[in-house]
């Protein structure tokens, strides 16, 4: 009897590399077709797979809110997502604290000097973690922008001390 509940225990499984490119960086042939899906993912033959695991291994992104159907919102052209990107964001997001451009939400310019200033601690944090693993252009960015947003905290500092 317990070599019947260990033999039923055991499930048989298959190791498939799903990855997409070879060692060489070459692009693996995908297969195409419901039934390839299926057995690319360890699907019993026969069952029909979902949506989701169909997509899983090919690297498209299954949430709903991808869905046409499901969005609220038009699809936005967004800018590559970069380390200047990322920099620039995280200044954009500490001249509105500054309240010098106007909250995107509300269209006001709010003072919120404890979140600017939180923010530029994060940009110095990143500055001095980054140190010689950024490119030419990136370092003087970075050095440029702290700079600049440290001047304009001293400034909003001035005009409103009690915030």
């Amino acid at each position: 009897m317990a070599e019947k509940e260990k033999g039923s225990s055991e499930q048989e499984f298959q190791v498939k590399d799903r990855r997409r490119f070879t060692g060489d960086g070459e692009r693996r042939p995908t297969p195409e077709g419901p039934s390839s899906a299926g057995q690319a993912h360890g699907a019993p033959e026969g069952s029909s797979p979902d949506r989701s695991s169909q997509t899983a291994g090919r690297g498209e992104d299954t949430r709903k809110d991808k869905d046409p159907e499901s969005r609220s919102a038009p699809p936005r052209d967004l800018p590559e997502v970069n380390f200047s990107t990322f920099i620039f964001s995280l200044s954009s997001s500490t001249l509105i604290h500054l309240g010098l451009v106007p909250d995107p939400a509300t269209g006001k310019h709010t003072v919120d000097l404890p979140l600017a200033k939180q923010t530029i601690d994060i940009l110095n944090m990143l500055k001095e973690k980054t140190r010689g693993n950024l490119t030419q252009d990136e370092s003087k960015l970075m050095e440029n922008l702290v700079y600049d947003l440290k001047m304009r905290y001293v400034e909003a500092v001035k005009k409103h001390p009690a915030s």
